[in-house]
């Protein structure tokens, strides 16, 4: 198939803008993209003038999960701090008792229709993590959850395993039992049933101590399995450097980060996943260190953190806005960052770019230029959705 007559966004080198192109795409992947007028033949379909980008990634959600914490939003705009609800028993413990005590088959229904959102975005890849069991059946379930996503929505599943997320109650007064638990049995339980594709953990005062967070990351690694952190949110601890030691594929949050941390992530190749929907939602004043992140050309991705306490958010395309208009970013910076830089946020080498070789993975919009996705909040221009060179979403002309 030989798309034709479009504006091609390749996400190369910035937007790698092709403003008359074209792509050929050959048993599910890119075999050509360029000029129409240097254009193979082929099936050709006329996309008449459309805007062509790669499918969108989602790098950052927790999207399975029980419960509601609408209440706790009503707490905050009243004046109560997240952490003083989570020290309270709310926070991710609210959600964590809700998670335990539904059904697989709630969870996947309620998951899937939170999914269906930002698949009607472009988003062709997304990742789930874990976190809100805290204990061995719980995050199973979980993962089981996501993995059975993959199989039923068209859509890439990609899973990380977030039993670190904090402390659970019957663990409060022992927080080296239950890493013990969550390196020597929830971890090794999940990989053996193949369900885990990446290791995270929360480090945090009020969650994972710089040290502790080691130790998941020492049973990660023993297991062959890639690390990434929630590091530097809500202040300073160190995380993103011990992050960088690892070699981890992304910190994320970053808001306290420092130059040190900057310099480190920077010299391991480690992605900046920015989440403006918690920075949004927990009214925070501290921004990212972007200057510091372009300086040092660390690759900057941004996602949802799509989750029921600090950042409700089902729309990627209003992260993008959100990124742009609360942290500087322009809109090349966050269509890359929900693109290229998103796919190496999850160490995906195989797609978030238009090129020979990549996955077919197209998001095909009624847009005339690239910066047109970031713009707007609210208004979704998406017209059609290739994924593995198939037609899954809306119609070509």
């Amino acid at each position: 198939m030989l798309l034709t007559n479009l504006t091609l966004a390749a996400m190369v080198n910035g937007y790698g803008l092709i403003p008359d192109g074209a792509v050929l795409i050959e048993d599910g992947r890119i075999a050509w993209a360029g000029s129409r007028a240097d254009a193979p033949g082929g099936e050709t379909v006329d996309c008449r003038g459309r805007l062509v980008t790669p499918g969108l990634i989602d790098c950052h959600t927790h999207l399975v999960y029980g419960g509601n914490r609408a209440n706790e939003f009503e707490m905050r705009l009243t004046g109560v701090p997240y952490a003083e609800i989570a020290k309270a028993g709310g926070g991710i413990m609210s959600t964590v008792r809700a998670t335990r005590t539904a059904s697989e088959a709630d969870l996947l229904a309620s998951a899937g229709r939170r999914l269906e959102t930002l698949l009607a975005e472009g988003v062709t890849t997304i990742e789930i993590k874990s976190g809100y069991g805290l204990d061995v059946d719980t995050e199973l379930k979980m993962l089981r959850v996501a993995r059975h996503l993959g199989k039923m929505y068209p859509v890439d599943v990609i899973t990380t395993f977030l039993g670190a997320h904090t402390f659970p109650a019957e663990y409060k007064d022992d927080h080296a039992a239950y890493v013990r638990l969550v390196c020597e049995r929830a971890l090794p339980a999940a990989r053996a049933e193949g369900l885990v594709d990446a290791v995270d953990a929360f480090c945090e005062g009020i969650a994972f101590s710089v040290a502790e967070t080691e130790l998941v990351f020492k049973a990660a690694k023993a297991l062959g399995l890639p690390v990434k952190l929630h590091a530097e949110q809500l202040s300073n601890l160190g995380g993103a450097k011990l992050a960088a030691r690892y070699g981890a594929l992304s910190v994320d949050h970053i808001e306290y980060l420092d130059e040190d941390g900057v310099s480190a992530i920077a010299a391991s190749g480690t992605v900046a996943v920015l989440l403006p929907g918690a920075f949004y939602y927990l009214r925070e004043k501290q921004h990212p260190p972007v200057a510091a992140l372009r300086s040092n050309n660390v690759p900057i991705a941004i996602a949802t953190d799509l989750n029921p306490g600090s950042s409700p958010v089902h729309s990627l395309l209003s992260t993008m806005n959100m990124a742009c208009v609360l942290f500087g970013l322009t809109p090349e910076e966050a269509l890359l960052g929900v693109t290229a830089d998103a796919a190496g946020a999850l160490g995906l080498k195989d797609r978030g770019v238009i090129a020979p070789g990549r996955r077919a993975d197209l998001a095909i919009w009624d847009a005339e230029r690239p910066g047109d996705l970031a713009y707007p909040l609210g208004f979704n221009p998406l017209a059609a959705v290739i994924r593995n060179g198939e037609l899954i979403r809306g119609s070509l002309p």
